[in-house]
């Protein structure tokens, strides 16, 4: 059906520009250029039309237009997931960081980032692993009875934003997913993820009000066929209090290494072995 309409339009097109006419005859064209015409009356010459040029024009505007002539329309341009900026951590978002000193969003063991946008929370999170990151909002430090915001690289290389609840040490996933505005990437052995989430809920139990303060669990680990399994650690680091999304710090916890070495009791034993080693043995 949508062969022959556009037959029916080619063909009209045709018939409208003269394309078809037959050229006019050497002797036609003398009697046009001398200003008569066939009984000797003035000749009236048309201006001249580029009518093969014109049909082509608008047979390809024909072409991009629907059936009800409107243009088609075309998807708009993807853009790239955009980094997470650091230098944002303390002025215009919260963020909290594990692992080196010094680290960043690309560096850290795992990185989060919160800021308020109108009434919803956006946040950015990131981690040194191929399978998935999340954060729970915790009341006591403790997994179990957490509501869960995870992001899980699938097979297909997408990363999705999940929501689950805490049910002991296991996350069992919800269908309810407040999640929006959601984009997530993997690269460099690293999954990174940046969705939204409303202020205010309505009160239920695998949902918190995140206008109140929560302990923040933190949590990463491998994923089979876009499924998460246990956590990479044992004992997942956990903020040392609650966090409140209206005051933005930039807080730094050092991972179990860094930990055990700047340890009171580390750092006693390296004084005495450097000064057992300076006296030397008697």
């Amino acid at each position: 059906m949508i062969f022959l309409r556009r037959l029916v339009q080619l063909l009209t097109l045709v018939v409208q520009s003269g394309w078809w006419e037959v050229a006019p005859s050497p002797t036609d064209e003398g009697a046009l250029r001398s200003g008569h015409g066939e009984h000797g009356e003035p000749g009236h010459q048309e201006p001249h039309k580029d009518t093969y040029s014109t049909f082509a024009s608008e047979f390809l505007e024909s072409r991009h237009l629907s059936d009800d002539g409107y243009p088609f329309p075309t998807a708009p341009p993807v853009d790239p997931f955009a980094r997470i900026k650091v230098v944002d951590c303390g002025v215009t978002k919260g963020c909290i960081r594990y692992g080196k000193p010094g680290c960043d969003a690309e560096t850290c063991d795992y990185f989060l980032s919160y800021r308020r946008i109108g009434t919803d929370v956006e946040y950015e999170m990131s981690a040194d692993t191929d399978g998935w990151v999340a954060v729970g909002f915790s009341s006591d430090k403790k997994m179990g009875g957490d509501d869960v915001m995870g992001c899980v690289h699938d097979d297909n290389g997408r990363v999705r934003i999940h929501h689950f609840y805490n049910v002991g040490q296991w996350a069992k996933e919800i269908k309810r997913n407040p999640a929006r505005d959601e984009e997530g990437i993997f690269d460099n052995n690293r999954v990174t993820c940046r969705f939204k989430r409303p202020l205010y809920v309505p009160r239920e139990e695998t949902l918190v009000d995140l206008h109140l303060s929560w302990y923040y669990l933190f949590a990463w680990g491998p994923a089979i066929q876009g499924s998460i399994t246990r956590h990479d650690i044992d004992n997942p680091p956990v903020s040392d209090r609650m966090v409140s999304i209206y005051k933005y710090e930039d807080l730094f916890m050092p991972s179990t290494a860094y930990q055990t070495f700047n340890s009171p009791l580390c750092l006693l034993l390296i004084v005495a072995l450097t000064f057992y080693l300076l006296m030397g043995t008697p």
